[in-house]
Order: C-alpha cells, then sequence, then structure tokens
C-alpha cells in the first residue's frame, strides 16, 4: 500500500492502526501480517532504540502495513536521526504550539525549506546512497503528523494545523487528560469536548485526524468524530488480553482484563 493511502479521507470507513511497544522486529512483523492498515512503532515510551526501531521498519516493510515512527522527542536532532534510518511518516510528540510546529517541520527538510543536516550517504532511508534521487525527492517524502497533548495546543490548534508541511493532527488522549487535570480519565466529559474541539479545527483546516483509543467507548468518541486514521490497541494489550483470558479459562476463574490507559 501507499504508505499514505492509511490517512486518506476518501475512505469509507477509517484506517485502522496498532500500537507497537514491544520493541521487537518479529512481533512487529507478526502484527503487521494480522491485517491492520497501519502500525505505530514507539520510541517515546517503548524501551526502543535506533536499532530496535530500524529492524521493525525492515519487518514491516515486507507487508503491507504502513509504518508510522514516534521519536523520543521532536527536537531536530532526533528527528533526523529517524529519517535517516528510513522512518518517513513521523507522529512528533508534545506539539504546543505554531512555532514548535514549524521547527519540527523545518527539522524534517534539508535546506532551504528546512535544517535537516545532511549525511545521507550513511543513511538507510537513500539506500546508502544508492537511490541517486533521495537528496532532491527527500523533503517531499517525509509526512509529519502533529501531537496534540495539553491545553495549550487545543487552544492553538487552528495555528498549529495551518503550519505548512504539518500534514495530519494526532490527539494524544492520556497525556491530553492529564494536562487537563484529569489523569487516567481520557473519557473525561471535558477531555472529549477538547477531543471534538481539536478535530472540528483540523478538519476545517483540510488536516486529517487521528487518535489511540484504548477502549470501545473511545474508539465509538473518534469515529464520531470524524477521524480518518484509529489506532484500537497496542501489542503489549494484545498479549497482556490474550494471557489473562486463557488463564482465566484453565483456571475457571473470572479474571476480567483491566485495560490500561494507554
Amino acid at each position: 500500500m501507499n504508505r499514505h493511502a492509511f490517512l486518506d479521507g476518501s475512505r469509507e470507513s477509517p484506517s485502522i492502526g496498532l500500537w507497537l511497544g514491544l520493541a521487537d522486529p518479529y512481533t512487529a512483523e507478526l502484527c503487521a501480517t494480522i491485517g491492520f492498515d497501519w502500525v505505530l512503532i514507539d520510541s517515546e515510551h517503548a524501551p526502543n532504540t535506533l536499532q530496535t526501531v530500524v529492524s521493525q521498519l525492515q519487518a514491516v516493510a515486507a507487508t503491507p502495513t504502513a509504518a508510522v515512527v514516534r521519536p523520543p522527542t521532536s527536537r531536530p536532532e532526533a528527528v533526523k536521526r529517524y529519517l535517516d534510518i528510513g522512518a518517513h511518516t513521523l507522529l512528533l510528540p508534545m506539539i504546543d504550539g505554531p512555532a514548535q510546529a514549524a521547527a519540527a517541520v523545518a527539522a524534517t527538510r534539508y535546506p532551504p525549506e528546512g535544517t535537516r543536516g545532511v549525511g545521507s550517504a550513511l543513511a538507510r532511508a537513500s539506500r546508502w546512497g544508492q537511490d541517486t534521487e533521495y537528496l532532491s525527492t527527500a523533503n517531499d517524502r517525509a509526512f509529519v503528523i502533529a501531537q496534540i497533548e495539553s491545553p495549550k495546543a487545543v487552544a492553538s490548534i487552528d495555528d498549529i494545523a495551518a503550519v505548512d508541511g504539518v500534514d495530519a493532527i494526532f490527539i494524544g488522549l492520556s497525556d491530553l487528560a492529564a494536562t487537563m487535570g484529569h489523569l487516567g480519565e481520557p473519557t473525561h466529559t471535558d477531555v472529549l469536548a477538547a477531543f471534538r474541539h481539536v478535530a472540528q479545527r483540523a478538519h476545517r483546516a483540510g488536516k486529517p485526524v487521528g487518535t489511540l483509543a484504548g477502549s470501545e467507548q473511545l474508539a465509538e468518541a473518534a469515529r464520531t468524530a470524524g477521524c480518518e486514521f484509529i489506532a484500537v490497541g497496542t501489542d503489549v494489550g494484545l498479549l497482556t488480553r490474550g494471557g489473562a483470558q486463557l488463564l482465566s479459562t484453565h483456571r475457571h476463574t473470572a479474571r476480567p482484563f483491566r485495560p490500561a490507559v494507554y
């Protein structure tokens, strides 16, 4: 599939994704073969390194599933390294305002459009220099998803969405809930109201919207808000839920799975 087809607003239904936090190429490949439209390789909260991310990108590349990578920060020194290892679609965390969004976008572009350092001869992204068109096309290949996670970002959504090079908006509901004073309550009325506001304003700017929905209630809220891409779970959750259900079956005891917020 085209790596950005999962964000196509002309789809009849949202694209469905899975969050990857196990930091392992074998499980990443397994999850990518299930049929999810996209997977998110997380370096912000999962124990990933550049080496584990590149091995997961290699594993997922053999499947039709699109790969998104979240670096640990949106700072240029982090962004350029993930681009160099071949991550084209980046979910950049903690974007609070238009200046930060513009700086994050600039970090994904070579000069004169941006500030990305040039080291393509050493990079998997250019096939180690064998892709002779890489430098002239790399700016167009980069795809930036800005993550909204705070009241400040909610208040600035019009300006963030208007930044040239911000291709999509992602609403981090767990952090948004925490920064709004509702830690562990992403379904709080105020949080969902902020969610709907961000989605509406982003759509007005022509930007697709996504989120990670840790429950069916959140997934339904995301669908109602018109989200184009929704992660509906995590690899960690699949393992813990399946393990708990299997144990409960064979011990003949009720042990309901209690999903984490994130």
